[in-house]
């Protein structure tokens, strides 16, 4: 596989959590200028956030958990070269998982939605790994 094939879902994945990080900038440093919440309050982290400050924070933070599974495994896939077709194609699954994923967290928030959704992206992400061990452990690829 071309490492701009291997790379492209990580890429997705990074973009997705620049977004996030944007979005809950621009919506705190609303929050500040608008007086719902205090500067001090910020530096002392006990902001008091809004609902929706919140709500877009938990899904930026939740790209920073897991992903880093993901993002850990693509570059190791790549060096060992055991980055083929399966690779990529569970890496846009799992990417795909985390869009919606974000999706829910960011808009209706429906916890068992998410969490199927959750669960469905650690369970390729496990068969990723599983996949990368086996193969490695064994000497295949």
């Amino acid at each position: 596989m071309s490492i701009q094939a291997v790379l492209l879902p990580l890429f997705v994945q990074v973009v997705l959590t620049f977004v996030l990080l944007a979005w809950m900038a621009g919506l705190n440093r609303q929050a500040v200028l608008r007086g719902e919440v205090g500067l001090r309050d910020v530096a002392l982290r006990e902001p008091g956030w809004p609902v929706r400050n919140l709500q877009i924070r938990n899904a930026f933070q939740n790209q920073l958990e897991t992903p880093v599974l993901f993002y850990v495994l693509t570059i190791l896939a790549w060096i060992t070269r055991h980055a083929d077709v399966l690779f990529v194609v569970m890496a846009w699954i799992y990417v795909a998982l985390r869009i919606v994923h974000a999706y829910v967290h960011v808009t209706d928030n429906y916890v068992p939605r998410r969490g199927a959704v959750f669960l469905a992206s650690m369970i390729v992400l496990a068969l990723m790994w599983a996949i990368f061990i086996i193969r490695i452990l064994l000497g295949l690829g």
